[in-house]
Formats: structure tokens, C-alpha cells, sequence
């Protein structure tokens, strides 16, 4: 159903997304595979949509509930869980490892003593078959243990053949800063990585997911042209639009205000401190300039703003896939910056 705010796993839940699907699916056999796109764009789901059309054991690491100083542990059980949730698949391989312990439907790594498993070493187990590991949100393995998971990567980029990594990421400018293709100090520079953009709707799009949805509601409605004006072609919000509106709420305005305090509370957790809020405020209030900013902060604040600072705050939230050139990425986002 289009109108599921649950990622999709089959392709006819899933609209038009054909291109991006092909995209993946010519490119399986490649080390690494990078999906970049805004929140709310559809990543997790043509992620999912196109690893079910597929006939390759695969594993899906979902790295976001990892906090910024995760320690090995946190690291491993998310390993764990994801592989005990493909273990049919993998058994034959996985009974083989020393550092691994089969519980019924569970999968346990030794992540430490005389057990312990390096990340290279389940990486060079997996490969004794064909696998993709997936990581969703990938950027959230910047940490501690980030130095490890490159080295991990770069190795089987190198040796693995028979493995394909697909990683996902909201926040593009943090997922280059974890990979650091770029940095010659990392293991992973100068390696390709295919890498596939994943835009929002057209407006003729958005109309037509729209009108689609309703119909397997069984619902009619008129004056769509509005509600893609307001939701910008992301097809997180345009779903969350529709599934409101078949579960009673017609009120445009009140679905909207649910949307904006939805948002409000995600860029409260992302917002570090009552700085980044004021930057947030002052950029959806119109401020299109760092010397027109940096007068707002100053005057806001009372105080003098360092230069390097303010230049840190908005690089750090362009990375975040929050702005771009003083300019919401989300019409949603900047409707709830004005509330912080």
C-alpha cells in the first residue's frame, strides 16, 4: 500500500522508482554501493525493494540506534541482530565460525576474550559465499571504532569478492566524512564507490502518487496541487499526508501542523545547542548569507561570534543534509525552524 509509512519491501508498494531500482541491480556486483538522498526520500525502501528482487543472501545492519561513542559491544550486537534475522540463509556458514554461537533463531559474536572475532575476519568468513551487507545509515559508524570499520571495508573492497556492501546515508557530508574517499590517510582513498542520488518527486509525480494512494483507499479527493505545493515532491511527507487523511483527519492545516511538530521534534534532537537552533530560526526566517547570519547571531546572542565557529555550525548542518546554500532542504524542516 502506497500510503504505508513503513519502508516497502515490494516493488508494487513502491512508486516509481524503477530507475533507481535498475540502478542498483547493474551495479550488484560492485565493492561498495552508496545511496545519499534527504530524509524521508525512500533510501530504506529501494534499499529493500531491490535486495527482495534478488536471488543473494543479504544482511541489513540498521546503524542508527548506534550513540556517537559506541563501543564495540553496541557495534557487535547490531551485527548480531541482523544476521540472526537472515540466519536461514547463512547457517551453514556461521556454525563454522569459532566466534559464533547459534541460539535458536538468535546469532551471538564473541566481541572480546579469547573468542573475539575481528570485523575483517566475519567479513572474510561471509565471503566464503555470495552476500550483500547492507548498512542503513552508515554515517552513524563515525566513532570510535570508524578507524576499524574502514579497514574492514577497504580489505574486502581488496579480497572479498564475493561480497557487495550498499550503504545508505541521510546525512551525505557525514557519510564522506566516515568513508573519507577523499583523505589519503584513509584505507578506502582513491577506491570507487558507486554512488546513486535519490531525488524527490516532480510536481506531475507527487500528483499521481497521490491520486494513486487514495484510489487503493477507496477514498476521492480534489485539490492535490496544494498539498504538493506544501510537501515538495519528498515522499515521506506525501505519504504521511495520505495515511492522515484516510485515517480521519481532513483538515489540511491540522495535518500539516502534525507534520511541523514531528519535524520540530526531529531537529530539536538534531540541533546541538541553542546556537544551532538560532542558526536554524534565522536561515528559515530568510537570512541567505554568512555576513548576514553572523549580524543575526551577534545581535540574538549580544555577543561577538567566532568566525570559525559559525563557518563549523553550517557545514555541519549542509553535512547533516539539512541545508544547502542558506536553503532548507525540506519545506517541513524549515516551517518547524521557525518554531525552535
Amino acid at each position: 500500500m502506497l500510503f504505508d509509512e513503513r519502508p516497502k519491501s515490494k516493488k508494487e508498494d513502491l512508486y516509481n522508482r524503477d530507475a533507481e531500482i535498475s540502478e542498483i541491480l547493474k551495479n550488484i556486483d560492485r565493492p561498495i554501493i552508496v545511496l545519499t538522498g534527504i530524509r524521508r526520500i525512500g533510501k530504506t525502501s529501494i534499499l529493500r525493494v531491490a535486495l527482495n528482487m534478488i536471488d543473494i543472501p543479504n544482511i541489513i545492519i540498521d546503524a542508527r540506534s548506534l550513540k556517537s561513542n559506541y563501543g564495540r559491544r553496541d557495534l557487535y550486537s547490531l551485527i548480531s541482530r541482523a544476521l540472526s534475522s537472515s540466519l536461514d540463509k547463512l547457517k551453514n556458514i556461521l556454525t563454522a565460525i569459532k566466534s559464533i554461537k547459534i541460539l535458536g533463531s538468535e546469532v551471538e559474536i564473541s566481541w572480546k576474550g579469547k573468542n573475539y572475532i575481528s570485523i575483517t575476519g566475519l567479513f572474510d568468513y561471509l565471503n566464503r559465499r555470495r552476500i550483500i551487507i547492507a548498512i542503513d545509515e552508515a554515517q552513524y559508524l563515525r566513532g570510535p571504532l570508524s578507524s576499524e570499520v574502514r579497514e574492514a571495508l577497504a580489505h574486502s573492497y581488496d579480497y572479498n569478492d564475493n561480497i557487495t556492501f550498499i550503504l545508505t546515508g541521510s546525512e551525505a557530508g557525514l557519510l564522506q566524512d566516515f568513508l573519507k574517499t577523499e583523505d589519503s590517510t584513509s584505507p578506502l582513498y582513491g577506491r570507487y564507490i558507486h554512488k546513486i542520488v535519490i531525488d524527490r518527486f516532480s510536481r506531475e509525480q507527487s500528483i499521481e502518487f497521490l491520486k494513486l494512494g487514495f484510489k487503493q483507499a477507496g477514498v476521492s479527493i480534489d485539490g492535490l496541487e496544494k498539498v504538493v505545493e506544501l510537501f515538495d515532491g519528498v515522499p515521506g511527507w506525501l505519504t504521511f499526508y495520505g495515511n492522515r487523511y484516510i485515517s480521519g483527519y481532513r483538515d489540511l492545516s491540522e495535518i500539516l501542523e502534525i507534520a511541523i511538530e514531528t519535524a520540530k521534534v526531529e531537529l530539536n534532537n538534531i540541533a546541538r545547542t541553542k546556537r544551532y537552533k538560532l542558526v536554524l530560526k534565522a536561515i528559515a526566517e530568510g537570512i541567505d548569507g554568512w555576513v548576514k547570519l553572523k549580524k543575526y547571531l551577534e545581535e540574538k546572542e549580544n555577543t561577538t561570534i567566532s568566525t570559525s565557529i559559525l563557518s563549523n555550525i553550517i557545514k555541519a548542518l549542509e553535512d547533516m543534509n539539512i541545508i544547502k546554500n542558506y536553503k532548507f532542504l525540506d519545506p517541513i524542516y524549515r516551517e518547524a525552524a521557525l518554531k525552535l
